[in-house]
């Protein structure tokens, strides 16, 4: 079937598949007519999206009880904002990625329309009224940080730092020209986090950035996320892939992430809320998948997310006191926002949604489309809104979705854009400007809302006030305030005034939170006069198994000064904690490059098979051997172009540039069964996706420990058979896969044997 034909009836099979989805995927129940009615009359009254003005969109809200949103913004004051920040002055510092899918082949995608604008609100009555254009002609721009003189501006492939003279760009610095490199804009690096430990973290990424002087420092780090990034009061990271309500780190982001051969180390990208249940105000039909069984409900609503992200742990102290600490998730596929509530074990995190059957905010508006969630200097709950119709992009949408677009007229308008904020009902939170002053700047890190101390700590920084580390050490010093000693120990890190004395005196303190603290900040004073007494403390703190996981990732900066110390230390804690997974993941970071010395170290002492670090250090070594094909995928690259572009803006987002899978995403291609197997499953999982359960080396895969569904790309007009025949002889020839080529016609082939089919396979159907 050619094309034009194959469309027309994929059309038809999405209206009936959407037809047999409101009446039980087929099964008539016994009020037969009554229930189809029923559904045609729902699908009537959603056959159309109008375009709302911001007030009215305002009122298809629905808001926990007791709380408004006010309109801060609307075009033509903001166009199309995926992300924002506030600066000193209490201005909005907003991304417009106005390019974003024009319509559903994303034509003039790559036009460098994007804008980096300042908002402000120059009343100070809530509403923002003066726009400033700081940057223009941008393609995709998708992140910012404010820092020092100037902001960090990621706009694919490249991250750039820009000078701010008087709100006008200044004087460029390439800080990375591979920050985006890769992947597609739902995949590639985004956040630019500016954390309590002065490091800045990203999702979608395993590399972060610090600033020192003149000079830009780049660091590996653990692999983090999709879309959007966040801290709570310690300095966790928390994120999201699309599929997955919320995950996050149970440790300082500093800690590890030094042996590039660990995958997924314990304690790192961890499911802190595994519940992915999501409850639309409205029928929500134009979801990508919506005409897969199980996407939808009998309603037509949403089931599980399918497009979360812009986490938000909520700091402030406007909200009430039992929102203090929430993660806060967007779903802009189905117009609503969810509240999650967080809890600590140990050092260990878990949530909970708050509601069952409910959301935190909803609306019936489809065009709803919050993206990303802030906590603002006013301690208000602000929603970055890119207003419109098309949220897929175009790599992955179906030719259902696009009808769904057709049908409702969704593609246009592209110049909407809001901006709200979340307040208690009748309440008149007031803008914060901060005054530059240590004075000003040392009460503000104490203040109640964690938003305005991480911004105290930076400026500090940023101005280089030195002078004010006597008053930052007696901050450290006071326990009555919990949260200001560790930003009081972090200003003095970010200053390079933190010394060894202070950390001595961490050690002594009861509070194992604020020594967690002091030993992710030690290797910033370790030294040669330091080390004998660090390492006599580290001996002592690594008896107790809540700091032993720390006090194992510290092993590498220790190593540098004295390797007896640390290889006592570390011998010491593999007796003690080899059947721990967080610890051995600490001690297998500290293993770079002599992973299979420490392997047969450990079975020499305790040939336990079953032993936690023993199967660690296994996945390891198993992991260097994949990478050991490099020469061989550089020849693929070579020989099929093609196939290897797919891969990596399209695959390796999921798989792993390795193949190896990557946790909470997708399992391994490499020596994977189904694609080094029969040729017509493996062209038909890519033609039109795979839904889970599926087997891979003798273990299954299913939800929630990787997203639900693959996509299938048979249906997008980017890839030709050709193209899509070169990506399977790409993935059947890589790493360790042995498997003979596939060709245009073994694509039209397999077509053709499923002519008209939409939903995509199950394992179980392939197997057949």
């Amino acid at each position: 079937m050619n094309k034009p034909m194959q469309r027309i009836h994929y059309r038809l099979t999405a209206t009936l598949c959407l037809a047999l989805f409101a009446c039980g995927q087929g099964n008539q129940p016994k009020d037969g007519n009554k229930h189809e009615q029923d559904s045609i009359a729902m699908r009537e009254q959603f056959a159309t999206s109008p375009v709302l003005d911001a007030k009215t969109a305002i009122g298809q809200m629905q808001v926990d009880k007791g709380l408004e949103v006010q309109l801060v913004a609307a075009e033509p004051m903001v166009v199309a904002p995926v992300t924002m920040s506030f600066d000193d002055r209490g201005r909005m510092w907003v991304v417009e990625m106005t390019g974003f899918m024009p319509d559903t082949t994303g034509t003039g995608e790559d036009k460098p329309d994007g804008k980096i604008v300042i908002l402000e609100d120059t009343d100070r009555d809530g509403v923002m009224d003066k726009r400033t254009v700081f940057l223009d002609s941008l393609v995709l721009p998708r992140a910012i940080c404010l820092i020092e003189n100037g902001v960090l501006v990621a706009t694919p492939p490249q991250l750039w730092f820009i000078e701010n003279n008087g709100d006008k760009p200044g004087k460029k610095t390439l800080v990375d020209d591979q920050y985006a490199a890769g992947g597609n804009v739902e995949h590639q690096p985004n956040g630019l986090l500016r954390a309590m430990d002065n490091w800045i973290y990203n999702a979608k990424s395993d590399r972060r950035y610090r600033k020192e002087g003149n000079k830009w420092l780049k660091e590996s780090t653990h692999f983090r996320g999709q879309w959007g990034i966040t801290q709570d009061d310690h300095g966790r990271l928390y994120y999201n892939n699309n599929s997955e309500n919320l995950l996050g780190d149970y440790f300082s982001p500093g800690l590890g992430g030094t042996n590039p051969q660990q995958n997924n180390a314990a304690g790192f990208d961890q499911k802190i809320v595994p519940d992915n249940r999501t409850y639309p105000a409205h029928p929500t039909p134009g979801v990508n998948r919506g005409y897969q069984k199980g996407t939808l409900d009998d309603s037509l609503r949403l089931v599980n997310f399918t497009a979360a992200c812009g986490p938000m742990i909520y700091r402030g102290n406007l909200l009430p006191a039992t929102y203090a600490g929430n993660a806060f998730v967007a779903e802009p596929s189905a117009n609503l926002i969810k509240r999650n509530i967080l809890s600590d074990s140990g050092y260990i995190v878990k949530g909970v949604q708050a509601y069952k059957g409910k959301e935190f905010l909803a609306s019936t508006d489809e065009r709803f489309r919050p993206v990303d969630l802030r906590t603002g200097p006013d301690g208000a709950l602000y929603i970055a809104d890119m207003y419109r119709g098309i949220l897929q992009h175009k790599t992955y949408i179906t030719e259902y979705l696009k009808n769904e677009i057709k049908m409702r007229n969704l593609t246009l308008p592209l110049n909407c854009g809001r901006i709200y904020r979340i307040i208690p009902a009748g309440s008149k939170p007031q803008p914060v400007t901060f005054e530059l002053t240590p004075a000003f700047l040392g009460k503000m890190l104490g203040n109640e809302n964690g938003i305005l101390r991480d911004k105290a700590q930076q400026l500090i920084i940023d101005q280089h006030l030195t002078a004010m580390a006597p008053e930052l050490r007696t901050m450290l010093k006071d326990a009555t305030h919990p949260l200001t000693q560790i930003h009081a120990l972090w200003t003095l890190e970010g200053l390079h005034s933190l010394t060894a004395e202070d950390i001595s005196w961490i050690w002594q303190q009861a509070d194992a939170g604020l020594k967690l603290q002091g030993l992710a900040a030690l290797p910033s004073v370790l030294n040669s006069g330091s080390i004998k007494a660090t390492v006599a403390a580290l001996d002592s703190l690594s008896n107790n198994p809540y700091l032993a996981p720390a006090v194992a990732y510290i092993l590498p900066a220790v190593g540098k000064l004295d390797k007896t110390a640390a290889t006592h230390l570390e011998d010491k804690m593999i007796k003690a904690y080899a059947p721990d997974r967080y610890v051995s993941a600490a001690l297998v970071n500290n293993a770079a490059n002599r992973e299979e010395a420490l392997l047969k170290q450990v079975i020499a002492w305790n040939p336990d098979t079953t032993l936690v670090l023993r199967r660690q250090l296994q996945l390891v070594l198993k992991n260097m051997d994949s990478k050991a094909n490099a020469k061989k995928m550089e020849a693929l690259r070579k020989e099929l172009p093609g196939g290897y572009k797919i891969f990596n803006t399209v695959c390796q987002t999921c798989h792993g540039k390795s193949g190896e899978g990557i946790a909470s995403m997708a399992p391994p291609l490499n020596e994977s069964n189904w694609v080094n197997g029969n040729k017509k499953a493996f062209i038909s999982i890519v033609l039109f996706g795979l839904t889970g359960p599926v087997e891979v080396h003798g273990k299954m895969y299913k939800a929630p420990e990787i997203n639900g569904d693959m996509p299938g790309i048979g249906g997008s007009d980017e890839f030709s058979d050709a193209d899509i025949a070169q990506l399977l002889t790409f993935l059947r020839s890589a790493w360790k896969n042995k498997a003979d080529k596939v060709t245009a016609a073994d694509i039209q082939q397999v077509r053709k044997l499923h002519n008209g089919r939409q939903k995509p396979f199950t394992a179980g159907e392939l197997a057949n």
